[in-house]
């Protein structure tokens, strides 16, 4: 597993329907080492941080091999890395192998996946589609959310090598399976319910869920 490019920014403001808005979402690829802290990366920032940012999404991943499917769907566009705001394209990480709570060091830091990432209009507007929404999360290809176990310095070649793999084995694609399907999959939303690694907004989500079923 490793990082194959590391991409920062900070929030612009761009158009939206006429109207300004202000985003993070526009990343560029840098070749430097980068300090990588608590809540983000040097040189990125998160605009809205009532939905984006915080310690449990300080660091988006998303795998450079979706790309392909992503440049069949959409043959006439340029999907540079980058491009789904992530900062870390990984190669070798899948949303169905990697579970909530596992643990990696990259560079000098160390980091444990937290969630899958939901998209917001924000992604509509990078791509100038509003259909990316329902395609990106229909194809499960949501990339995965890191908090900041460890900081340090981090950069582009560096491996991601696991340190400690979860008890709980809750996958990232179980989350989203559980979200966008409204699975009535009580014994899933109960292991979900008790990953203490899992967000609370969204073990408090699964948790109203399972008290409507029962």
């Amino acid at each position: 597993m490793k990082l194959i490019s590391l991409n920062v920014g900070l929030p612009k403001l761009v158009l939206s329907h006429g109207e300004p808005v202000s985003t993070g979402i526009y990343k560029h690829p840098v070749t430097k080492r980068v300090a990588l802290r608590k809540l983000n990366l040097e040189g990125d920032r998160q605009a809205d941080l009532s939905v984006h940012g915080g310690p449990y999404k300080a660091v988006y991943g998303y795998p450079s091999e979706h790309y392909e499917f992503w440049r069949r769907e959409f043959p006439e566009m340029d999907l540079p890395w980058g491009m789904f705001g992530e900062n870390f394209t990984t190669e070798g990480m899948f949303e169905g192998e990697l579970d909530i709570g596992d643990e990696f060091k990259v560079g000098s830091a160390t980091i444990m996946v937290t969630q899958p990432r939901l998209p917001c209009y924000k992604l509509g507007i990078k791509f100038g589609r509003t259909d990316i929404l329902r395609r990106f999360l229909k194809s499960g290809r949501t990339g995965f959310y890191f908090s900041v176990v460890e900081e340090g310095e981090v950069g582009v070649g560096d491996q991601l090598d696991l340190l400690k793999k979860s008890r709980h084995h809750l996958r990232v694609s179980d989350i989203t399976r559980l979200y966008i399907s409204g699975s009535a999959d009580t014994e899933l939303l109960r292991r979900a319910v008790a990953v203490e690694e899992l967000p609370e907004s969204w073990r408090a989500y699964f948790q109203e869920r399972l008290g409507k079923m029962e």
